[in-house]
């Protein structure tokens, strides 16, 4: 995780972002703050990432790289404005000894890649449309020796996939539907057909921007019709505030880079 103490809407880089509409800095870190001890209560830990001046969407650290049993897959970043993160993510791996394989082609890391480790033998789901190009995909798979499934984004207040599908546990995910194209929602409907489906509100409230062990599915508080869809199929939901960092376009998963070993 990287702490929002430069967070500010200075630019607009996809459909959430507005200029005129003024950032509260210190309810951000609050709000962030509140995010990593929530993580820490639940018997997670974190490491940080130092935020550097003029990098303002540091914070959604999903974005700088992907991970899967200890190989990481850099991130290449689309628009100029964060094309700096990627080298503060790769000194970050690199120091603490990941291996660390440099991306050629344009993807935003863990916003347009998601893991399921026990879903037909260990699967990658990779979203393209707007961010990550389509050929990131098979340069993932040569690099992290997992099958990649494309899936289409082609909503654009979607932009990433990681705030239209999430992983709940290692072998199922929750999404919505209408973020992708209908070859896409087939695809996800065969390989996944226990899925829990989202409806527009919670879609919007970016509820899909979550974090999940297992167990405990960390999201943001305003979808509260998924948590309940999640409490039902016997998943804990956790809600947590992040009203601050909503106006960059993240939430909950875009904060959070998770480290598997």
């Amino acid at each position: 995780m990287c702490s929002p103490e430069h967070f500010t809407v200075e630019y607009a880089i996809n459909p959430w972002m507005d200029v005129t509409t003024p950032v509260d800095a210190g309810l951000a870190v609050k709000q962030w703050d509140r995010l990593r001890e929530t993580l820490v209560a639940l018997g997670h830990e974190v490491h940080l990432l130092t935020p550097e001046a003029g990098l303002p969407d540091m914070v959604y650290a999903a974005n700088g790289a992907f991970v899967v049993d200890g190989t990481v897959y850099g991130a290449r970043f689309k628009h100029e404005q964060r094309a700096a993160e990627a080298a503060a993510h790769r000194a970050f791996y690199e120091e603490h000894g990941w291996r660390f394989i440099a991306p050629s082609e344009t993807n935003e890391g863990e916003g347009d890649f998601a893991y399921l480790p026990e879903a037909h033998g260990g699967l990658i789901l990779a979203g393209y449309g707007f961010r990550t190009e389509p050929a990131a995909h098979a340069e993932a798979q040569e690099a992290l020796g997992r099958p990649v499934v494309s899936l289409h984004l082609v909503d654009p207040r979607f932009y990433h996939l990681d705030v239209a599908l999430a992983s709940i546990d290692d072998e199922n995910v929750v999404y919505y539907p209408g973020a992708f194209s209908a070859a896409s929602q087939k695809v996800l409907a065969q390989l996944f057909p226990d899925a829990i489906v989202a409806d527009d509100e919670d879609a919007l409230a970016f509820g899909l921007n979550l974090v999940s062990d297992g167990l405990n599915v960390v999201l943001n508080n305003e979808a509260t019709r998924l948590a309940g869809k999640l409490k039902a199929a016997g998943y804990h939901p956790v809600p947590v505030e992040l009203a601050e960092l909503k106006k960059g376009g993240g939430s909950v998963k875009c904060c959070i880079a998770e480290l598997r070993h």
